[in-house]
């Protein structure tokens, strides 16, 4: 059986925009992924608030992608694939906002997930980057946390070009999902379930 371990943040772990609560297993991504792949276990690691690589002690957990993810290949290796699918919160305000950041903090990730001391120790998993559905207005007129829209279009022409420079998967979410406009980042159920459909075409050939 095939292990992947899907790395992200409340867009993984399955936020309503309207509620806050979590949306049903069969409407969270990485359990559509499962579903549809068949004898593939998918170990779902999602963290609201968590960016790639920058602090944020206002949540009840570690925010920090960088320094939760060695936690996380720890718990569940051997892998054969990692998905890692973080930025949106990378263009909060108080992170700076910056896309090209959030590349930089991606960067570091794949570095993660190379250099990881796994057992055996070359059984190094896959990496496949996903750019994360675009901001959208919310009722305000702007995205919550102070994201910028244009940022965040900016994201999936610079995780292509470091999965390009890497030479890993990629796939843009923006092609298949959009931010909800109760809050303009999180995704509706049926926003969520999409992604996690369009993942298994990519997801099957790198696992083949």
């Amino acid at each position: 059986m095939k292990t992947i371990l899907a790395f992200g943040d409340s867009l993984t772990w399955g936020a309503d925009p309207v509620t806050g609560l979590r949306h049903p297993v069969g409407a969270q991504w990485p359990r559509v992924l499962e579903a549809a792949l068949g004898s593939v276990r998918i170990h779902a690691d999602g963290v609201g608030g968590r960016t790639t690589c920058r602090d944020d002690d206002a949540g009840a957990a570690c925010r920090n992608g960088a320094k939760a993810l060695p936690v996380a290949l720890s718990a569940h290796m051997p892998l054969d694939l990692v998905i890692v699918m973080l930025g949106t919160n990378d263009l909060k305000a108080v992170h700076g906002g910056r896309a090209i950041a959030a590349q930089a903090g991606m960067r570091r990730l794949a570095q993660i997930i190379e250099t990881f001391p796994y057992k055996p120790r070359n059984a190094v998993p896959q990496l496949l980057i996903v750019a994360p559905p675009h901001c959208g207005a919310g009722p305000s007129g702007h995205p919550a946390g102070g994201r910028s829209i244009a940022e965040s279009r900016l994201l999936a022409p610079l995780y292509q070009a470091l999965a390009a420079e890497l030479g890993c998967g990629f796939f843009d979410a923006a092609t298949v999902a959009s931010a909800d406009p109760a809050d303009g980042v999180h995704l509706a159920a049926d926003q969520t379930t999409a992604i996690g459909r369009a993942l298994v075409a990519p997801v099957a050939r790198m696992l083949a």
